[in-house]
């Protein structure tokens, strides 16, 4: 094995982080090198680039997103340096941003969140179509100062053309279509830019993905010796979306009215040996949402931009299992149901410079209606009654600012933010309880009272001009966080993660203090950005399983319990990428190098469940005529700092290639192919809830066409 890696990391010399365009790719392996020419839509002042922010922001956007978008955003994303992919199969890929994933990672589209319910639990998708972005920015650290309590792990920011203001006379098409020998997929997109008059245009967007089961290396689950091999059993899906959007703009500034559909079908994998009883489970969901855009120049005297962003979506979404006897149907059922209607309002104020200060106010509303129904564990079986997290409605309410100056060695920026936080969770007919194995019982109350939270959160940051070349990033943030609402009320069974849940309302804020610091080489031949950070996290809350005192967790009719636990944290890591520019002329070649790293444990010494193991990569890109060539490697080390309960994960090994042709004969066209995972590794995701039940995919290859005509 030793022998293995070496000559792999000598090969690195010639290789490159590159992700996948496929969820048949077992791990994307992206290099990102923030590009100063480009605009961070998500900044509330709305002109910056990344290269002026004080915090660290990635973007993806033109070729290199192409390269990496893959069937879900955690798949898209996974290898920008601190960020991973926790999927729960091909279906799901949720994003994990320095250790912390789920509600802490707040997802946007185009600037509004996106509404799902991938926060209640590790099988459920985010919501939204990686396949219609035009540009995917990503916040790595605290971003609460910006929108709210559930960024205090980052935010993501998935940009599409539909709000911009920006069009041409012509018509324009624009899209994709692949296909993926492993597991047979198939994906396609594909957008219509119509100009009504030099004021008004139309979008439409259509994309699509279908797969059947997906091969793998070996059998699905550790430790097992029977069955079926090299297949991911019960890993298909299914996907379509669709979004129509009209846009006016005239010398005031400009606004559009959207309507968005979302809707997807996939299976939790699982090994299925045709003997005994036997279950599967298969998730549906979708969404309607409508989103209003705008953008005002000169609103009020002493401002001049204001910006509102409004949406409102209805979500649903069951989880349904199949139950098997020897292998034969006995029955299909819808064993929970989530309902999800939320809606947001967003108002920014950019005003004028006072004094050397130029800055943003700005005020945020959500209102949310949660819902779910189902089997429950240890209830008496009525719709209502039975759940797994209990019904409640939320609201929330923050005002911001964020003030920047400039100064002789840089910049200097402040920022400040308060919430209001309120759940109400609906009352049932008559207590809940779980009976344990041992004989005792669980309970949760029939009545529990509302809930107030106010996270006030504070930031400081400094960007240091140390020369023509370099910066140094100063960046320190203190931000609270109210607990969600899976927390504070969940109490049953969650059927596709087979865990049993327990909530505890009594739980107290988050306080995250982050420290970061970063430095960077922004021009030249040779070009890095590396950037370390320190988070304590006071009451961080956490999913904790029980000794039964044997060694194993507490199980309930083979389903894990867990509880939310609550206590003091520590997160800290290194992040970099590298790149040179090596040879120039007909035949280029830019060699890269690209890691991360973050540790997370208790304060006690207990370390935390589901933590990102450390990532090595390196790899080149060339051109010679109509063509571009790309090829890479990645060492996922292994993790051993596993959690109590935890299974440890190991090592592997990701080689990828990328070529594309694009001649001019093609006028706007160009034909790709990819491979993934090339050495074929049965890899485990460590920060999976999966990982013990099924690896990444096998050895992909990957074809198709890109094109983009008018405009």
């Amino acid at each position: 094995m030793f022998q293995k890696k070496q000559t792999a990391l000598l090969v690195g010399a010639l290789l490159s982080t590159l992700p996948a365009t496929s969820p048949a790719a077992a791990e994307n392996t992206a290099d990102v090198l923030e590009i100063p020419s480009l605009t961070v839509t998500a900044d509330p002042l709305g002109a910056r680039s990344p290269d002026e922010l004080t915090f660290p922001v990635s973007v993806l956007t033109d070729a290199e997103l192409d390269k990496q978008r893959a069937g879900t955003l955690g798949e898209t994303l996974n290898g920008i340096p601190g960020v991973s992919n926790s999927d729960f199969g091909p279906g799901v890929g949720r994003p994990v941003i320095r250790g912390l994933q789920g509600s802490r990672v707040q997802v946007l589209d185009d600037g509004v969140k996106t509404v799902d319910v991938s926060g209640e639990g590790g099988d459920h998708a985010v919501a939204i179509d990686p396949s219609r972005a035009d540009q995917i920015e990503v916040f790595r650290g605290p971003a609460t100062l910006l929108y709210g309590s559930g960024a205090t792990g980052g935010v993501i920011n998935v940009k599409s053309e539909r709000f911009n203001p920006e069009f041409g006379d012509a018509v324009r098409v624009h899209g994709g279509t692949a296909y993926g020998f492993n597991g047979d997929e198939r994906t396609g997109n594909v957008g219509l830019e119509l100009p009504v008059t030099d004021n008004f245009v139309l979008r439409t967007d259509y994309g699509l993905r279908r797969s059947h089961d997906f091969d793998i290396d070996g059998f699905q689950q550790q430790g097992q010796s029977a069955g079926d091999k090299d297949t991911l059993q019960n890993s298909d899906t299914y996907t379509d979306s669709f979004s129509l959007t009209g846009l006016y703009k005239d010398d005031w500034g400009h606004a559009g009215v959207g309507y968005s559909r979302w809707r997807t079908d996939y299976g939790i994998p699982e090994a299925f040996l045709g003997e005994g009883e036997e279950e599967q489970e298969r998730i549906h969901a979708d969404f309607d949402r409508v989103d209003f855009r705008s953008e005002f120049n000169n609103p009020l005297p002493g401002f001049t931009t204001a910006r509102l962003k409004l949406s409102h979506t209805e979500f649903n979404q069951e989880e349904i299992g199949a139950h098997f006897h020897d292998g034969e149907l006995e029955e299909r059922e819808v064993e929970t149901a989530f309902t999800n209607d939320e809606s947001e309002a967003r108002l920014e104020l950019v005003h004028n410079p006072i004094g050397l200060w130029q800055g943003v106010i700005g005020l945020q509303l959500n209102n949310r209606e949660f819902g779910s129904e189902g089997e429950g564990h240890g209830g008496h079986g009525h719709a209502g009654d039975g759940f797994y997290v209990r019904d409640n409605d939320s609201r929330s309410a923050g005002l911001f600012a964020l003030e920047e100056r400039l100064t002789d060695f840089g910049r200097l920026e402040f920022a400040a933010r308060v919430d209001h936080v309120r759940f109400d969770p609906r009352s049932l007919s008559e207590e809940r309880h779980i009976d344990l194995p041992g004989g005792g019982e669980l309970h949760q109350e029939a009545h529990l009272g509302s809930q107030h939270f106010t996270p006030f959160s504070l930031s400081a940051g400094s960007i240091i001009d140390l020369d023509d070349h370099h910066h140094l990033r100063l960046a320190i943030t203190r931000s609270e966080r109210a607990p969600s609402a899976e927390q504070l009320y969940a109490f049953g069974r969650h059927a596709a993660s087979s865990t049993v849940e327990v909530g505890n309302s009594n739980l107290k804020e988050e306080t995250f203090t982050n420290l970061e610091l970063g430095f960077d080489r922004h021009s030249g031949d040779v070009r890095f950005d590396t950037s370390v950070f320190y988070n304590y996290v006071e009451d961080f809350i956490y999913l904790a399983a029980m000794d039964d005192g044997t060694g194993n967790p507490i199980m309930i009719d083979d389903d894990t319990l867990v509880f939310n636990e609550q206590d003091d944290a520590r997160f800290y890591g290194a992040e970099f990428t590298a790149a040179w520019d090596a040879i120039k002329g007909d035949i280029p070649v830019t060699i890269r190098l690209s890691g991360d790293y973050v540790r997370a444990k208790l304060t006690n010494g207990d370390n935390l469940p589901r933590i990102s193991p450390a990532r090595l990569g390196v790899g080149f890109d060339t051109a010679y005529q109509d063509w571009n060539f790309s090829m890479d490697y990645r060492h996922v080390f292994k993790q051993s700092d596993s959690a109590e309960l935890e299974t440890d994960t190991k090592g592997y090994d990701l080689v990828s290639v990328d070529a594309t042709w694009k001649p001019a004969s093609l006028k706007g066209a160009e034909v790709f192919i990819q491979g993934r995972n090339l050495l074929n590794e049965d890899g485990r995701r460590h920060q999976s809830f999966l990982k013990d039940d099924a690896p990444i995919l096998g050895r992909s290859i990957m074809t198709g066409v890109r094109f983009d005509f008018g405009g």
